[in-house]
């Protein structure tokens, strides 16, 4: 197979790869009524008028299940992150005793897991769609290689590889997707 064909099926890989391993680290911040840090992995907080993500600024532990306790490394950020985490809008109310800021996760209603099974959908379909677009891109620069040398069936070969990467790719999402699924129905 032509080597820039190959470059091209490299890189198609390698996009792919980051575009279901997003997918995965946004399934992650989908909560599925048990209490895990990463739950907070998008919220900065106002630190010396920069924002600064929430695990830079404190330690984050899940005590069990049901809580998670932030303990700021400076006490003067405690009102800073309890507010980050109210606009945040997670669905938990901070409780701040002065020293550690404490959330309570409440157990999932049927109606909430629903909706988190329509956000878990909607996030795969976001990873499909980056899928498919790495392929219409790759397919396209492949197709640009016939100017370098590249013979029609070089072409041809190469993009029933892009295909059999974009199958592969859509059903590691799918797979994630099943599971979170799966967590978040489990009572």
């Amino acid at each position: 197979m032509n080597e820039l064909i190959s470059i091209e099926l490299d890189d198609c890989k390698d996009k792919m790869s980051k575009a279901v391993a997003h997918t995965e680290s946004e399934l992650t911040k989908i909560r599925a009524g048990k209490a895990s840090p990463s739950m907070l992995d998008g919220i900065s907080v106002d630190y010396y008028g920069s924002a600064t993500p929430l695990s830079q600024v404190a330690n984050i532990n899940t005590t069990d299940a049901r809580t998670i306790v932030i303990q700021p490394w400076e006490k003067s950020l405690i009102n800073a992150i309890e507010k980050a985490i109210t606009d945040a809008n997670l669905g938990i109310n901070p409780q701040n005793d002065g020293i550690v800021i404490r959330l309570n996760v409440p157990p999932l209603t049927e109606e909430r897991r629903r909706d988190l099974v329509k956000k878990v959908k909607e996030e795969t379909e976001r990873g499909r769609i980056a899928i498919r677009n790495i392929r219409k891109d790759t397919n396209e620069s492949i197709k640009k290689l016939k100017n370098d040398g590249a013979s029609e069936d070089e072409i041809k070969t190469a993009e029933g590889e892009v295909q059999k990467l974009t199958d592969a790719y859509i059903v590691k999402v799918d797979k994630l997707a099943e599971l979170k699924e799966k967590d978040i129905m489990t009572v």
